[in-house]
């Protein structure tokens, strides 16, 4: 492309396994075809990462997608408008606690999403002193866990206090008792099973609707001044999220992965056989049918603020956000 409006781009993004099709595009030179100079950069919390991207850090970011109606609204004390054109994952998280509670709680694996909340809440009326996490006051993470205490009881899942921690210090906090659980996208509930530590207990998809997670995020006066720019980089993005879903052999994936220390625990087709092809195949399904962005999901999102943070906001308001966090080629 020779009309690009900028060429030297910095993309932010957390480690998870969702941010992988910016990391492939990466590494399989989609963005040096397009003629963008791509640097990755590696935020330490999607605070971080949101601040930087709203005062221009950051050109683009693998960003919460709950974070763009937020912004809309105010709610990130900052106001600076995000749109997006792409989705880079669809609803999956996953609920998390420490082994031993789980044992204590008799909460074992063929207990459905209702039954493990169930037992779970028992014990809080029951007054002990449990403390969950999830990653951030407007994501999917959060209101899933409170979606998944609603089905036990309303007012506990209303009124428990809820910690914040990036998904990269879940498992180590877990590790030394600060929190009793969490939720958060892989790959840190698979290392925490691995590890010993703690014990996948629910399914955000056994939980929430299946609604847009991660997206590629821009400020909406970084779109207006480089829209060629966000075209390449959508782009090269999509090209790699095609492969990743039609690729058979994921060695390099895997090492790139464990490279850049997303993955930080030996998987493959001879150790932990079942979780090296449940993480291959979570990475094929990121996206269901569309990597574009729906407004449904926007006003789902809306709809949980209102519900679980007391906003109050017309049903012709959340239209117009939902509508409007959505930018079109």
């Amino acid at each position: 492309m020779t009309d690009l409006e900028k060429t030297q781009i910095q993309i932010g993004y957390i480690p998870l396994l969702d941010c992988v099709a910016i990391l492939w595009a990466k590494q399989r030179g989609f963005f040096d075809e397009l003629g963008l100079d791509i640097t990755l950069v590696k935020e330490a919390s999607w605070a971080s990462l949101r601040d930087r991207l709203a005062f221009g850090f950051l050109d683009a970011a693998h960003c919460l997608s709950a974070m763009l109606p937020a912004a809309a609204l105010g709610e990130d004390q900052l106001g600076i408008p995000l749109q997006t054109a792409l989705v880079l994952s669809h609803n999956r998280a996953f609920i998390s606690l420490n082994q031993k509670l789980c044992f204590d709680l008799q909460i074992s694996p063929p207990d459905n999403a209702q039954q493990s909340a169930q037992k779970l809440v028992t014990a809080i009326q029951q007054q002990k002193n449990i403390q969950l996490a999830h990653v951030f006051k407007q994501s999917i993470h959060h209101y899933c866990l409170r979606e998944w205490l609603a089905l036990a009881d309303r007012d506990v899942a209303q009124n428990i206090k809820l910690a914040i921690l990036p998904p990269p210090y879940m498992v180590e906090a877990l590790s030394n008792h600060v929190i009793d659980g969490f939720c958060v996208g892989e790959p840190w509930n698979t290392q925490g099973e691995l590890l010993g530590i703690s014990q996948i207990v629910a399914s955000s998809q056994d939980i929430i609707p299946q609604v847009a997670d991660k997206v590629l995020a821009i400020t909406a006066d970084w779109a207006e001044q480089h829209p060629n720019t966000h075209l390449a980089l959508t782009q090269a993005i999509q090209k790699a999220q095609q492969e990743l879903k039609d690729l058979e052999d994921y060695t390099q994936v895997w090492q790139m992965l464990m490279d850049l220390n997303i993955v930080q625990f030996q998987c493959s087709d001879n150790i932990h056989v079942q979780k090296f092809h449940s993480i291959q195949n979570i990475i094929r399904n990121f996206i269901n049918e569309s990597s574009q962005p729906k407004a449904e999901d926007f006003k789902w999102l809306i709809q949980q603020m209102v519900k679980w943070d007391q906003i109050s906001i017309s049903e012709a308001l959340i239209e117009k956000i939902s509508q409007n966090c959505i930018l079109s080629f």
